[in-house]
């Protein structure tokens, strides 16, 4: 029975780590235009067995075996790490809301009304 076990979970995660990886969830890596971009993907895993035996309460029967294992995954795109030149930036897949994606255009915005405010003043 232990060998079986060891098999089965060799098995098992031989098919984790050929499943558990950014090309088969997103993809290879990719260039665009200047940028090169490399995604990331966080990988949950969980595994459980049992097993057991009945040796019969009468003489001459046989013993009985048995065992069972299983596992989950759970891949989750997160996003891309971005490169160009001597720059490396992390870009995520998600959408932030509400006061979250106030907060991240904010920059943008300063820029935008800082360039509309001196266009207005050379006019």
């Amino acid at each position: 029975m232990d060998l079986q076990f060891e098999q089965a979970l060799k098995q098992i995660t031989d098919f984790m780590k050929s499943e558990a990886k950014t090309e088969t969830v997103v993809g290879d890596q990719f260039q665009l235009g200047e940028f090169t971009c490399v995604p990331v993907i966080k990988v949950g895993m969980g595994f459980g067995s049992g097993g057991g035996e009945d040796i019969g309460s009468k003489a001459g029967k046989s013993k009985k075996e048995g065992m069972g294992a299983g596992a989950g995954m759970g891949i989750e795109p997160m996003g891309f790490l971005v490169t160009r030149e001597d720059n490396i930036s992390f870009i995520e897949t998600g959408k932030a809301h509400g006061l979250a994606a106030a907060i991240e255009k904010a920059p943008e915005l300063i820029e935008k009304y800082a360039e509309h405010r001196k266009e207005r003043e050379m006019a």
